[in-house]
């Protein structure tokens, strides 16, 4: 049976429950992190916890855990499930208060471990390539709610998501506010043009992905060269490449944006050796 950290102890997947006055359920107020696990390792760990902890200080919220401890709680929730390759999903609520959105009257902040499977693209998807569709929503204005807080409040992701599987497509591109290309719903985006591989800056509006950051390091160590530089769907349809980076997608390729083919339609040959060396580092 699962088994599901929550309120500081390892109880079964059924009992792991939290209360319905949880700010996090309420509001959405709280922080999460998608982590995957490569053989019976969490891949990343010390980034995606800095980066946990990074989003709960923006939001104000005071995680009751150290990170070392946090750390050792994660490793003992993926060993219990006995979960080789997998997804761990890393929560912390704001915790129960009362009806009304004023924080200070909430208490015991909650912290959740999951550790479980997760499905993947299709192999299939690797080989031919995803097709995209622009999405009308945008990405929340950056003064209104920094994209770069991975808060429990995904509606602005889950509306253009329901706007890419309307057409057909199971991700979405998203401009920002200036109509500059941000990211997909679950995803960070680069493309190849003229022999760089590019993808938008942080200031774009975008989550600072940790698959984004390790897939640029590997392509800096490829000696392939690479720019954080501000894109336009323009850059887009005439990029010789593009590919979608994310903890569950790793490295997927792009083939048409708005029913327009990428390159020759078909993955290219930086995307196919960037995820081959991506798998490399995650299977080592």
């Amino acid at each position: 049976m699962s088994k599901v950290f929550v309120s500081g102890k390892l109880v079964d997947k059924e009992q792991a429950t939290v209360s319905v006055y949880d700010h996090g359920f309420l509001y959405g107020d709280g922080v999460f992190e998608g982590i995957r696990v490569y053989g019976g390792k969490v891949f990343l760990l010390t980034e995606h916890l800095d980066r946990l902890y990074e989003s709960a200080r923006a939001i104000r919220l005071e995680i009751p855990m150290t990170k070392a401890d946090l750390a050792a709680a994660t490793n003992s929730t993926v060993a219990a499930n006995g979960l080789s390759d997998g997804y761990v999903r890393l929560v912390v609520s704001r915790g129960a208060g009362t009806l009304g959105l004023d924080p200070r009257k909430t208490a015991n902040p909650q912290i959740i471990i999951i550790a479980d499977t997760i499905t993947m693209y299709p192999p299939e998807t690797y080989q031919q390539g995803l097709k995209l569709i622009t999405a009308s929503t945008i990405r929340n204005h950056p003064q209104a709610l920094s994209a770069r807080i991975k808060s429990l409040n995904y509606l602005n992701n889950i509306m253009a998501k329901i706007e890419g599987t309307d057409a057909g497509c199971v991700e979405a591109l998203m401009l920002n506010h200036k109509g500059e290309v941000a990211e997909c719903t679950g995803d960070n985006l680069f493309i190849v043009s003229r022999g760089v591989l590019k993808t938008p800056p942080v200031d774009a509006g975008i989550l600072e992905g940790i698959t984004r950051n390790a897939v640029i390091r590997l392509a800096r160590e490829a000696k392939i060269p690479v720019a954080e530089t501000t894109l336009l769907r323009h850059d887009i349809y005439v990029a010789e490449e593009c590919f979608l980076t994310g903890t569950a997608a790793e490295v997927v390729p792009v083939t048409s944006l708005d029913g327009r083919p990428i390159g020759d339609g078909k993955p290219g040959p930086v995307t196919r050796d960037l995820l081959e060396r991506f798998r490399r580092l995650t299977r080592s």
